[in-house]
């Protein structure tokens, strides 16, 4: 019996030896496709145009990093450190930044559609001209974000956080962003249209020039909010008051 149980004991652990090292991360290891940086320290790494799809990259630190480029679709950025990190033209379509810190990080020009941010902190973050259609980024913090000229067409933003935002010119089409606090943000010229603003903070918001044609404001918090010029044709309206067609910088 005893011999037995050593016998088995040992062909366990050869199993065991054998086994594909899939679950460790080689922080060693150059960038490539699907590569397993999980916890690694990637500080200031210059990663440019490099081959990162599906890569596992959860609670990486690349603070600073330069990723300019870099091909990112479906990696895994769960609970990253991307403080200062420049992801400028980089490609994360489908990507997950669930729960990232990229305070002041570069994503100017970043193709993002699909990607998940939710409760991702973006603090000071360029997002200038990027794609986030279809992105999710339920209570994430994007307070003094620059989104200007972004696509969000489509974008899931509930009780998110976009005080003292830059969205001029940004699309942000059938977004939802019921509950989503846009206190003092810039948002002349963007567009609207079927989006759902309801319950939202929109105190002193900007809305120069904005379409926002068949959006729902229901219940939203427009004090001191500036609609001058915005195209309100079937808004509905603060008060739940349907906006008539036609109707330019006021609700009627």
């Amino acid at each position: 019996m005893i011999c037995n149980h050593l016998t088995l004991r040992l062909f366990g652990l050869l199993i065991i030896l054998c086994l594909p090292s899939v679950g460790w991360a080689a922080c060693d290891d150059p960038p490539s496709q699907r590569v397993n940086w999980l916890h690694c320290d990637k500080q200031g790494a210059d990663l440019r145009d490099a081959d990162l799809r599906e890569a596992v990259l959860t609670q990486v630190n690349l603070s600073g990093a330069k990723l300019n480029g870099a091909r990112l679709s479906g990696a895994d950025l769960g609970r990253a450190v991307l403080n200062g990190a420049d992801f400028s033209r980089a490609t994360l379509r489908d990507a997950r930044l669930v729960s990232a810190q990229a305070n002041q990080a570069l994503f100017a020009g970043a193709a993002m559609t699909g990607a998940r941010l939710d409760r991702a902190v973006l603090t000071g973050a360029d997002l200038s001209q990027s794609d986030l259609g279809k992105a999710r980024l339920y209570q994430a913090k994007l307070t003094q974000v620059n989104l200007r000229g972004a696509k969000l067409v489509g974008a899931y933003l509930v009780q998110s956080d976009l005080t003292d935002a830059r969205l001029s010119e940004a699309d942000l089409s059938d977004a939802v962003l019921s509950r989503a606090v846009l206190e003092n943000a810039i948002l002349i010229d963007a567009r609207f249209n079927g989006a759902q603003l309801n319950d939202s903070v929109l105190l002193d918001a900007d809305f120069s020039r904005a379409n926002l044609e068949k959006a729902t404001l229901a219940n939203a918090k427009i004090d001191g909010a500036n609609f001058t010029g915005a195209k309100l044709d079937s808004t509905i309206w603060a008060n739940r008051q349907r906006c008539r067609p036609g109707s330019v910088g006021v609700c009627r």
